[in-house]
């Protein structure tokens, strides 16, 4: 069982160390995530988008263990078969211009191996969930910054993956659309889902446990509450999340000194 989830987790990584170009990014560390809204915070440079591409099967690790819902992940194959299950929206993320966007997802359900009887239907769905229905026939290449970051989350979310990685996704959102996000994040009841952040008001109102990661450790895991109540009146922050975080680092760049 994963401590605080309940549940098998959806992905576990165990004694991780990741890098690359001979520098070393993630070193030893241990993270479960089951269903639910895990938030990943920490500063430029704490490794969090390395965590989440060694995650996603993207890049293997250099030691320590994956293993995706149940699954060790060891070789080629089995990073094969863990992307079926598997929704991933890395930060920059690559497409075709020419594509509409409903073309666009439904090529992803096919690179995720979605069954052709549903990806038509998957592909439409995810397209409306993220509120681009009225654009679904628009090319790729004529969205807005905005509007390509929602492609991009529906592409993650067709064919109801198990396991979702989200990285700075509501970047370019307006309110408003953030506010959507939040919405759809919340839908998502039998994922495990992964949102990488700088905003700790995404991870207030989504998520169910949260973990900060500081020169690629984690530094805390566990629930919002818990890490709001770690902070002191005197931590800068506007909120007692904000505060619980700068908590956390200050207290890590102490230790480091």
């Amino acid at each position: 069982m994963v401590e605080g989830y309940g549940v098998e987790p959806r992905v576990r990584v165990a004694g991780l160390v990741q890098g690359y170009r001979g520098r070393r990014v993630i070193d030893g560390l241990d993270l479960a995530v089951g269903r639910g809204v895990l938030g990943l915070l920490g500063p430029n440079g704490a490794g969090k988008s390395t965590l989440l591409r060694t995650l996603a099967t993207v890049a293997p690790p250099l030691g320590g263990t994956l293993e995706v819902c149940g699954e060790p992940v060891g070789s080629e194959r089995a990073a094969r078969a863990a992307r079926r299950r598997i929704g991933f929206l890395p930060q920059d993320f690559g497409y075709f211009p020419g594509y509409t966007v409903e073309e666009f997802v439904r090529y992803c359900a096919w690179l995720r191996e979605v069954p052709d009887a549903r990806a038509r239907d998957a592909a439409r769905k995810a397209v409306e969930a993220v509120g681009l229905g009225g654009r679904a026939r628009a090319r790729m290449k004529s969205l807005s910054g905005g509007m390509l970051r929602r492609a991009g989350i529906a592409a993650a979310l067709v064919g109801e993956p198990e396991l979702v990685l989200l990285d700075e996704p509501t970047v370019g959102l307006d309110p408003a659309q953030r506010l959507e996000f939040r919405a759809l994040v919340r839908s998502l009841t039998g994922a495990g889902v992964v949102l990488s952040t700088h905003l700790v008001e995404d991870v207030a109102a989504v998520c169910d446990r949260v973990a900060v990661m500081d020169g690629g450790r984690l530094v805390f895991q566990g629930t919002p509450e818990e890490l709001a109540s770690s902070a002191r009146p005197s931590d800068p922050g506007d909120s007692p999340l904000e505060r619980g975080y700068m908590r956390v680092l200050s207290g890590r760049q102490a230790v480091d000194r």
